[in-house]
């Protein structure tokens, strides 16, 4: 249930009215906005009656949510998220790039690939500690020794990193990782989220590999309802019933997303396609079509690479690419 506050409400009546709702079992979600105060009663709110909520003298509107996600919901929250890492924030109209290698294979390897997407314009790295494979015989990364080289290539770069967290258990290596991601195979390890809920550090949120818009937005639901509101959804391609690409990416998620949640949305044209050359033309499209960041793999040697080097640009296709993507995104009145 959404209620807007009238203009010229208290911090201490919307207090007390605050208090009251929590008296009565409910989580309270406030919105403050320039002109408005929103508050979003969370909870089985199917008894409440809207008239007699209505009827307290700093009500202005009541209106009920149909949608099951309610913190991830636009209604609850109006204005844009605006999700900030260091210097770099996501969801403000810019477009910051999140580049590095799919895995870390060794502190000189992260080290340059991070000067190198620096160089080109990236605010992130990216680089995989803990991997999960499809193959128990495939690399799994170096675990804690591949987040300490990170941490080396973050010193040495000043790009903060995102990494991935396949495990509550591997969290006590974090603590130097400044965006923790929860991959496409744990976006409903809902155990998990509720423990991402409870961390100080924004959350990159993967779609599954077969999840609808609507399950990826209640898997955030879970994280932000246990207590972190810091959420970035990300678009990494779902699987059809082709197989000319390694997934198909979603594009049309980003402006309806933008639409109906005021989370921001990210897109993964690497792992969309699983195809080198292809991935600058759907990193376009993604631009193109209003994206609030991007994720791409970029390693030194991708023939040699220990994981995915299929779909990882060369740091000079990367730099290439950069200088392409402003001008893009200069159409929609936008920053890379």
């Amino acid at each position: 249930m959404i209620i807007t506050l009238k203009h010229g409400t208290t911090d201490q009546q919307m207090n007390d009215f605050i208090d009251s709702w929590k008296q009565k079992g409910f989580g309270v979600h406030v919105s403050k906005g320039e002109n408005l105060t929103i508050l979003g009663l969370l909870g089985d709110t199917s008894s409440l009656d809207t008239e007699m909520v209505s009827a307290n003298p700093f009500v202005d509107t009541v209106q009920r949510v149909s949608a099951p996600y309610k913190m991830a919901s636009r209604t609850f929250h109006p204005e844009n998220s605006v999700i900030k890492v260091g210097s770099t924030s996501f969801g403000n109209g810019e477009i910051p790039v999140i580049a590095g290698p799919c895995s870390v294979e060794t502190e000189e390897q992260v080290i340059s690939i991070a000067k190198d997407v620096k160089a080109a314009g990236a605010k992130l790295l990216r680089g995989g500690a803990f991997k999960p494979r499809t193959s128990p015989y495939s690399f799994q990364g170096l675990g804690e020794k591949g987040l300490q080289f990170l941490v080396a290539a973050k010193k040495e770069t000043g790009l903060p990193i995102v990494t991935e967290l396949m495990d509550i258990r591997q969290l006590k290596y974090f603590d130097d990782v400044d965006v923790i991601q929860i991959g496409a195979r744990n976006m409903q390890n809902f155990d998990l989220l509720k423990e991402m809920g409870k961390v100080g550090k924004p959350i990159l949120l993967k779609r599954g590999m077969a999840a609808t818009v609507k399950e990826l937005l209640m898997s955030a639901e879970y994280i932000m309802a246990s207590g972190n509101e810091n959420v970035i959804l990300c678009e990494r391609g779902v699987r059809t019933f082709d197989n000319y690409t390694r997934n198909c990416l979603d594009v049309s998620i980003v402006p309806y997303l933008h639409k109906v949640s005021h989370l921001p949305i990210i897109i993964d044209p690497s792992h969309a396609c699983g195809q080198r050359w292809m991935v600058p033309e759907l990193a376009k499209a993604a631009v193109a079509c209003n994206t609030d960041g991007l994720i791409i793999e970029v390693h030194n040697n991708p023939e040699k690479a220990l994981c995915d080097g299929e779909q990882s640009l060369h740091p000079t296709e990367f730099a290439s690419l950069m200088k392409i993507l402003p001008q893009i995104a200069a159409i929609n009145g936008r920053n890379v």
